[in-house]
């Protein structure tokens, strides 16, 4: 092994790690809303209906953005793009913890929603210029753990600098810890030398690689499928993210202090489930599988297990709830995490970005959809419903990305004769 890897291995370890501090921030900041639901209906004099408005104004431009962040990663590149991100979103958790105004308090979250985006393209690319193909899942897996870590450490931390000082604190303080993130993402990372890129993604030079352009590439039947498959399947991880919390405490009946101890568990359970079951798929291929099946096989077996959500209110108990999202969490999460390693495989390096971010777009509206759903369902025809769809989505997911999903090339690409 020359130098340029000696030197090369250990760095890429640490701008993963940076990603994964980054996407810890991220999913924190998206989920004190939640935590704090309660307090802010409270606060804003809001009902589910209003509730259901706050979160559909960061999902609308989270899913609006998200294309748009895609293009941008795979215009300019991973480096700068992270960078404008992680300011911007911890910039608009700072101002939503100085708001004194419903009104100014959805515009910082709608700020967030615009911002957080960024994150998930360009950690693809990322992740797909550093690792090869049997490392990727298992790369991205740790690193977009983050969203689940953030998620697990939330609850009890955000209940905590609430409680010791008031809600306002909850949403300070890690914006103030993002901005020291962005600074040292900004001094530490920088792209891959050409032989590791070369190793990772089959040319030196990622970005000058035989790429679909904008019109070919949404003329893919794997685009199709990528995007069916988001808009399916995403529903089910935004309800963990926005209405778990308050769901515990509505119908299960914990206080805000009992959400510190115990929300956490579902989603330390997600971010087991979904690096165990990356790695499986990295497994399946060293054995021989072609990645993209590798994927498949993985993401298929973990679907059958989704229909354990339509179970939830007929068992109401705070721990069986509990039991019930840890498993849908681990669902959720293997779909999330490896699905975006499928987008690496299937598509050439220099449009994964854009994909990844139509695709994330989709998923968000899917999401939009379904909690305008879930708000309406939870205050006049109850839950069992809605839990029984959430059963159903993860195998129709399957289905999709089972017949319409396969490996793409530009047409320009392809050796002749095909």
């Amino acid at each position: 092994m020359n130098q340029v890897f000696r030197s090369a291995y250990p760095r890429r370890w640490l701008i993963l790690a940076l990603i994964f501090s980054a996407i810890v921030l991220n999913y924190f900041d998206r989920q004190i809303v939640s935590i704090l639901k309660p307090t802010l209906k409270a606060e804003f004099g809001l009902d589910d209906a209003g509730y259901a408005l706050l979160a559909n104004i960061f999902t609308i431009c989270y899913a609006c953005m998200y294309p748009v962040a895609g293009w941008l990663v795979d215009r300019f590149g991973a480096r700068s793009m992270m960078l404008t991100g992680i300011i911007t979103w911890s910039t608009a958790c700072l101002g939503a913890g100085l708001t004194k105004t419903f009104g100014q308090f959805a515009f910082f979250r709608g700020m967030l929603g615009l911002a957080e985006p960024i994150a998930f393209p360009a950690q693809l690319r990322v992740v797909t210029i550093w690792f090869p193909g049997t490392l990727r899942a298992t790369a991205n897996s740790l690193c977009v753990a983050g969203s689940s870590i953030g998620a697990i450490i939330a609850p009890p931390l955000v209940a905590w600098l609430a409680l010791k000082w008031n809600w306002h604190a909850a949403f300070i303080v890690p914006g103030v810890v993002g901005l020291g993130v962005a600074t040292l993402w900004g001094f530490i990372y920088r792209d891959p030398p050409a032989e590791v890129a070369q190793a990772a993604t089959g040319s030196a030079a990622p970005a000058q690689a035989p790429k679909f352009t904008w019109p070919e590439l949404w003329r893919t039947r794997s685009l199709w499928g990528i995007l069916l498959v988001r808009f399916i399947s995403d529903p089910v991880w935004y309800f963990c993210l926005f209405w778990l919390p308050g769901y515990l405490q509505e119908q299960s009946g914990l206080t805000l202090a009992q959400i510190g101890m115990v929300g956490w568990i579902p989603f330390l359970a997600a971010d087991l489930g979904g690096i165990g079951s990356a790695a499986w798929s990295d497994r399946l291929v060293k054995r021989g599988y072609a990645p993209v099946r590798a994927r498949k096989i993985m993401l298929a077996t973990m679907a059958a297990l989704a229909p354990i959500c339509a179970f939830t209110p007929h068992l109401s108990h705070p721990a069986t709830t509990l039991v019930i999202f840890s498993v849908a969490g681990a669902v959720c999460l293997s779909w999330l995490f490896s699905l975006s390693v499928v987008i690496a495989e299937t598509f050439p390096a220099g449009n994964v970005g854009s994909v990844l971010g139509i695709a994330a777009g989709f998923g968000a509206a899917g999401a939009m959809l379904f909690n305008y759903y879930v708000g309406q369902v939870i205050g006049t025809l109850g839950v069992s419903k809605m839990f029984l769809i959430m059963a159903l989505l993860h195998p129709l997911a399957a289905l999709v990305l089972w017949t319409m999903v396969r490996p793409e090339q530009p047409r320009h690409n392809m050796p002749a004769g095909t």
